[in-house]
């Protein structure tokens, strides 16, 4: 079912969006269902990616990890998914009620988790170490993604598609801010906590 709505929200996503909503999934069922499962999708390639495979930003040799340096990071990562899934929902219906919606907790963990799927699922790019195709799977699935954000808005906050497109906006901008913060966050982890070690 989850598969199907992601297809139809690309071709018809009105319509698809709508028998989303009618389905009232729950916060808890988005979590215990998908996003537990789509959020392990970039951790689990990038571990394999780093520690089996080997990378390279320049195109030179590749570089592998030590599975005991990128386990814990993997680990973090995932978490940090999880925990910014929340969060991001947690901002929605903060600025709901700004944008005329009366929406539930639960309505907008539906949009965050519809919406950041093409992202968890590019995340299997990191398997291949090629830097220029990651980066353009990567903006493939950002342009899918605000897609489906500014055709979700309207329907699942029920609101006008004007008064959509600002809040889309504005969960854009606060998208962009709770990933800066989290990069540095990263920062800071990877230069005390949990620094990556290269295998021999």
């Amino acid at each position: 079912m989850f598969i199907q709505h992601m297809l139809g929200v690309l071709y018809h996503p009105k319509q698809e969006w709508q028998l989303i909503k009618k389905e009232h999934y729950s916060a808890v069922k988005c979590y215990s269902s998908h996003m537990i499962y789509l959020a392990a999708i970039p951790p689990l390639a990038a571990f394999i990616g780093t520690t089996q495979v080997g990378w390279s930003i320049t195109g030179g040799d590749l570089v592998k990890l030590t599975v005991s340096s990128a386990l814990p990071i993997a680990l973090a990562f995932y978490l940090t998914l999880l925990i910014g899934a929340g969060i991001m929902a947690g901002f929605i219906h903060w600025m709901e009620k700004t944008y005329g919606s009366n929406s539930s907790f639960d309505d907008c963990m539906v949009l965050i988790t519809f919406t950041s799927t093409p992202l968890f699922l590019t995340g299997l790019a990191a398997l291949v170490p090629i830097l220029w195709l990651d980066v353009l799977i990567g903006m493939g699935a950002v342009a899918f993604m605000i897609h489906l954000l500014y055709s979700g808005v309207p329907e699942i906050m029920e609101i006008p598609e004007e008064q959509g497109f600002f809040f889309s906006s504005s969960i854009l901008t606060v998208g962009l801010v709770v990933l800066v913060g989290i990069l540095a966050a990263s920062a800071v982890l990877w230069s005390t906590v949990l620094t990556p070690w290269m295998a021999a």
